[in-house]
């Protein structure tokens, strides 16, 4: 972080040339903030360039394994995906799917066909997979292979569709469609599919007397000219299935087909080193009747993570670099995950044994040491004092309080500053502006007078560390006047069902189910019956006026629906993973609701609670979009967020011991400076996150540098940003570096991405270079008060970066000050290099 300001304040050779230097800096700044913007979002692997993968290596096993244990082959139609793995020593394994040889004994029964099995004749026998001197055998029963199982639409034309991306939101599942052809998306309409594949256009579309010639099948096979490109290839499982089906007649499912319940991917886990590149993965689907089936073949895999591994459409997972992937299986609207390793040894790589000062360090640095990445030291005391006070109160250390800190040599003194820091006023003023942007406190949604007493009861919960369960309880269930009661504000944000729904389930659950409002989610488990099941307990709050024409009254009304817009069916109120559930007449239905959100064992509110905490101080959450949980957006260490998880529900779900847990823990106080074994990582938190200051954070730091208040229409002079009520409604400044309007729930509003604009403001912006000269701020009072060049020079560092200024720092601003005909004037450029150095600007 130094160096930037040493080569700033090299250059003060004189005016003319301090200004030209301020050109050249600070477009490395702007570079430097780019690709700080892009190191946050880039994908979860350890490295950026992909390596071919490797072959398996054999070796000799300590024994090896044949999944599934029990075979039961159903019908001529089933088939069973093999999957063979190697137990080495240190509990080392090994997919040698490809690798063994698969005999059965009685091939007339059932065949091996590469690493699959195919039934051939009723009866039992036995496989088994050989490879070095090791064998493992499978029981084998096959029935009814004389019965030709009719090829179901739903199960498998559907799925076929599905995995051939027929389907998809860029394809035919588009809500136009493409060339006239539409479906719905990823099958979740089967009555519309039907009729469109079956009759639409006079079923020109398909041909029962010759199924090939169908344009159903010509066209993704790219016999006739197609614009979605080849998406079948003759007799794969997909063509096959939608070739039977036609030359089938095209039929429906019997009322009394089963119906599929669940789908599971195995293996559930996998840890795989250098000598192990792949894995076979194999899918089981359970149905109404009980039966189990493999669905393997139309089954669509896709990696979390594809610059660690890819999954290829036969479920084959292949290595690309080092790190960890989740693997999402989805058959229809069925999903489950497995998580999968590569590992490697790293040369030179050595773990350290690092101090572990909770649970947080012992969970985090297990997953390190698994990985081979090491921690970076401790960060400096200066480096802690700043960083928790921009964590906790949003603002930098005053140079009274960094000159206090700095001199403590008590071994505590970084606990006792925490303590110290959640127990003032400002911890509650930014924190309050933190959850204020995300419940939308704004005079567009609340009016003015709404927003003032919405964010002082937010303000006043932070403070007195209510229970965030409760909070979340009061929101849900307010009702009364808006003024009176400053909780029903929420409702008065989110004034219709399907809002509220959305609002509600991105804020408390950490759901992004906006999806699910027009069909099934494509990625998620979340179907529009769940939308429209939450949405109906959202679907009887009521608002008037009172004599105030801006003041409203929340109250519970007797009636009011919602309809699923495709089945026409009133919806119950719905929970998700529990189910539909009846409510009484004379029950409000939000404290139906609000009851089970905010009980200890909601699998949703305490996870996405807390691990909004988290990406707030760490600068990215377990989870990451912090309010995105879904099965393809794994956490990056599970075990870590469960933990977190439970205790904060064991803590009474306070956010002060979140915080303070969080910033006690070694982890917190890691130095930003890498080393050599953690340079590429950006998800384990092996090293402090640098990000920029947010806006409000920015313009208050200039402020209390420069010792000049920002002026803000409507608020006593002195009023920070961050205790502001709502944006201001035209700062040019905090627009450009970000500040969100509160237009939605989301923390991705707060624009993180880095511009031109900013490097603008920060060069030649009236903010700095007006606040600099005003007689009564920080430099100008000091220049008149007598104080020498390293006196100034001592307090704008303190003041900046919490610091004194190295020799070379201080060196080079008393050369620029000396070379200059204009004291005053060298003394602001000196001061203006200080506010545009990296060290400043971010948080590190």
């Amino acid at each position: 972080m130094n160096q930037n300001l040493n080569s700033s304040l090299t250059s003060l050779r004189n005016r003319r040339a301090f200004l030209s230097s301020r050109k050249i800096g600070n477009i490395a700044m702007t570079r430097f903030v780019f690709l700080c913007g892009a190191i946050l979002f880039c994908p979860l692997a350890l490295f950026a360039d992909s390596e071919p993968t490797g072959e398996v290596v054999i070796e000799q096993p300590s024994r090896i394994e044949l999944e599934p244990g029990e075979i039961n082959l159903v019908g001529a139609r089933a088939v069973q995906q093999l999957v063979t793995t190697g137990f080495y020593s240190g509990e080392e394994t090994r997919d040698l799917t490809g690798e063994v040889e698969y005999v059965s004994v009685h091939p007339a029964i059932a065949k091996v066909d590469g690493s699959r099995l195919i039934p051939v004749g009723n009866g039992e026998t036995t496989v088994t997979a050989k490879v070095a001197g090791q064998e493992s055998a499978v029981k084998v029963t096959v029935t009814n292979v004389e019965v030709l199982t009719p090829v179901s639409f739903k199960h498998d034309v559907l799925a076929s569709l599905t995995k051939a991306d027929c389907n998809s939101g860029a394809c035919h599942g588009s809500p136009s469609g493409k060339g006239g052809f539409r479906l719905s998306l990823r099958g979740y309409d089967p009555p519309f599919d039907m009729v469109t594949l079956r009759t639409e256009y006079f079923g020109r579309r398909t041909n029962i007397v010759a199924p090939d010639e169908s344009l159903l099948i010509k066209k993704p096979l790219m016999q006739v000219a197609h614009g979605g490109g080849r998406r079948l290839r003759k007799e794969d499982p997909m063509h096959l299935a939608l070739v039977n089906w036609i030359g089938e007649g095209m039929k429906l499912d019997s009322e009394e087909a089963p119906s599929l319940v669940k789908i599971d991917v195995y293996p559930k886990k996998r840890i795989l080193w250098e000598k192990s590149p792949r894995q076979q993965l194999y899918v089981m689907g359970e149905f109404s009747d009980g039966s189990i089936k493999d669905l393997t073949d139309l089954t669509v895999f896709s990696s979390s993570n594809e610059r660690v591994a890819f999954a290829s459409p036969e479920g084959l997972v292949e290595k690309s670099n080092r790190g960890e992937t989740t693997i999402l299986a989805r058959y229809l609207d069925k999903m489950s995950t497995c998580e999968i390793s590569f590992l490697e040894d790293v040369d030179g790589f050595a773990w350290a044994n690092p101090q572990e000062n909770n649970f947080i360090d012992t969970l985090a640095f297990a997953k390190m040491q698994q990985l081979q990445i090491l921690p970076s030291e401790l960060c400096s005391d200066e480096e802690f004092l700043r960083r928790a006070y921009l964590d906790v109160t949003g603002r930098l250390p005053r140079v009274e309080e960094a000159t206090v800190f700095l001199n403590d040599s008590s071994a505590d003194k970084r606990a006792h500053l925490i303590d110290q820091l959640l127990e003032t006023p400002e911890y509650a003023q930014f924190w309050s502006l933190k959850w204020s942007d995300v419940l939308r406190a704004s005079s567009k949604k609340f009016n003015e007078v709404g927003t003032h007493k919405f964010h002082e009861w937010i303000k006043n919960v932070v403070y007195s560390d209510v229970p965030l369960n409760q909070v979340a309880y009061e929101l849900l269930t307010a009702s009364g006047s808006a003024y009176e009661n400053p909780a029903a504000n929420y409702w008065r944000a989110s004034r219709e069902p399907d809002e509220a729904t959305e609002v509600t389930a991105q804020l408390f659950l950490g759901i992004r189910i906006q999806c699910a409002k027009c069909h099934n989610h494509p990625f998620e488990r979340w179907t529009q019956d769940n939308y429209y099941g939450l949405a109906a307990t959202f679907a009887r709050i009521g608002r008037k006026p009172v004599s105030d024409a801006n003041e409203e009254v929340i109250f519970m009304k007797n009636d009011g629906e919602v309809t699923q817009p495709r089945t026409g069916e009133t919806m119950k109120v719905h929970l998700l993973l529990k189910g539909d559930v009846e409510v009484p007449a004379d029950t409000d239905r939000r404290v139906v609701f609000a009851d089970w959100l905010t009980a200890a064992d909601n699998p949703f509110f305490a996870k996405a609670t807390v691990n909004r905490i988290w990406g707030h101080l760490m600068g990215r959450g377990i989870v990451d979009p912090v309010d995105d949980f879904r099965d393809s957006n794994p956490p990056s260490n599970a075990p870590l967020l469960a933990e977190l998880t439970q205790q904060f529900v064991n803590n009474d779900f306070s956010m002060k011991w979140a915080i303070r847990t969080i910033m006690n823990s070694r982890l917190y106080q890691l130095s930003s400076e890498k080393n050599d074994f953690n340079s590429e990582d950006e998800i384990y938190h092996s090293h402090a996150s640098t990000r920029l200051m947010t806006a409000e954070q920015l313009l208050d730091a200039i402020c209390d540098v420069t010792g000049v208040r920002e002026k803000f229409a409507g608020v006593p002079i002195g009023t920070r940003t961050v205790e502001l009520a709502e944006p201001p409604a035209d700062h040019y400044f905090l627009k450009v570096f970000g500040q969100p309007q509160r237009e939605m729930a989301c923390e991705c509003e707060r624009s993180s991405d880095s511009n031109l604009s900013q490097a603008l403001q920060m060069i030649n912006g009236p903010v700095i270079q007006d606040k600099l000269k005003v007689e009564t701020g920080r430099l100008q009072t000091a220049i008149k008060a007598g104080k020498d060049d390293v006196t100034i020079i001592n307090e704008i560092y303190l003041a900046a970066v919490s610091r004194q200024p190295e020799e070379v720092e201080l060196n080079a601003a008393l050369e620029h000050i000396k070379s200059s005909a204009e004291r005053t004037q060298a003394l602001e450029d000196v001061a203006w290099a200080v506010l545009n150095s990296k060290e400043f600007l971010f948080q590190h």
